[in-house]
């Protein structure tokens, strides 16, 4: 069974930092794209930023751009989102998901997404 456990989220002050981790079991994550979302309170979950085993590409979001980082390590199927300046929007619950078909470039395909995590919430507050 394709499984995704997100960890890593907590309470951050304004300006701070987070590494959030994705570990996958039950598929090999070479073979996926794999990207970042999150849901803010009252909002529709979001696609924040994905990145494809074929080109290797990482893509994020006019709104996470330059201060969130996704990366992948296939060695051992896990999926990292590394969040800087964090602020009071980015509140809200981050998940990871696949894209089976690791279709590129990975941006145009957020919808078809799946095999979601449980989340870990990111709460950014003095």
């Amino acid at each position: 069974q394709l499984q995704f456990v997100e960890s890593g989220g907590g309470l951050v002050q304004p300006g701070g930092s987070l590494r959030l981790s994705c570990a996958a079991s039950g598929f090999t994550l070479e073979h996926y794209g794999v990207g970042w979302f999150r849901q803010l309170p009252g909002k529709q979950r979001e696609g924040i930023s994905c990145i494809s085993s074929l080109d290797n590409r990482p893509f994020s979001t006019d709104a996470v751009k330059g201060r969130f980082t996704i990366s992948r390590d296939d060695a051992t199927n896990t999926v990292y989102l590394e969040m800087n300046n964090l602020n009071a929007e980015d509140t809200g619950v981050y998940y990871c998901a696949a894209d089976p078909h690791n279709r590129i470039p990975c941006k145009y395909y957020f919808n078809y997404f799946e095999n979601w995590g449980q989340g870990t919430q990111v709460t950014v507050s003095s």
